[in-house]
C-alpha cells in the first residue's frame, strides 16, 4: 500500500479543512513550507498539479498522476485545480505523519548501497560524503563503519 491510498483510507470521510494537521515538528514542518515556496513560482499563495506533484516527490512522495488530482480534488481550491499553502501543509504533514520509519530507513540504506551488498562500505559513505560537498578525512570514514560493523566484514549492514 502506498502513502497515499494509506492517507486516502483513513481520511476518505473526515472534514478536510476543519482538521488541524498531525504534530510533527518544527523541522519537517519548515521543510513542508519550504518545499511549497520553493515551486509556488508565482508566489501567489497557491501550487497547480505541476508543481504539487514535483513539490511532494522533493519531500519523498512520488505519486502517480490521478493520486495527485485526487489529493487537488479533495483538498484543493478553484475547483481542484489548485492547493494552497494550508491544505498543502495538511496533506504533506498527514502524509509525513504515517511514514513507516523502518521503511524510511530501508530506503536510505539502498540509496547508500549502490551495488546492493547489503552492505555500506567506507567506499559508498566517501562517494556520499563527496555527493554532499563534505570534506570527511578517510579515517573518520572507516570510524564511522566501524562503530556500526558488527560481524567485522568492513561494511554495516540494514537492520
Amino acid at each position: 500500500m502506498n502513502a497515499y491510498h494509506q492517507y486516502s483510507s483513513i481520511q476518505r470521510n473526515a472534514p478536510v479543512r476543519a482538521a488541524p494537521a498531525p504534530k510533527i515538528s518544527d523541522d519537517v514542518l519548515e521543510e513542508i513550507q519550504e518545499a511549497f515556496t520553493l515551486f509556488d513560482t508565482n508566489k501567489d499563495g497557491y501550487i497547480d498539479y505541476f508543481e504539487l506533484k514535483v513539490a511532494m516527490r522533493a519531500l519523498g512522495f512520488d505519486l502517480k498522476k490521478d493520486e495527485v488530482l485526487k489529493i487537488l480534488s479533495r483538498h484543493g481550491d478553484d475547483g481542484g485545480s489548485k492547493i494552497s499553502t494550508e491544505g498543502f501543509v495538511n496533506v504533506m504533514s498527514d502524509m509525513i505523519s504515517k511514514r513507516d520509519p523502518l521503511e524510511e530507513y530501508k530506503k536510505a540504506f539502498k540509496l547508500i548501497d549502490e551495488n546492493g551488498t547489503g552492505g555500506i562500505t567506507v567506499a559508498n559513505l566517501r562517494r556520499i560524503a563527496r555527493e554532499l560537498g563534505e570534506n570527511i578525512a578517510d579515517d573518520e570514514i572507516q570510524a564511522m563503519i566501524e562503530e556500526f560493523d558488527l560481524d567485522n566484514d568492513g561494511s554495516s549492514k540494514c537492520i
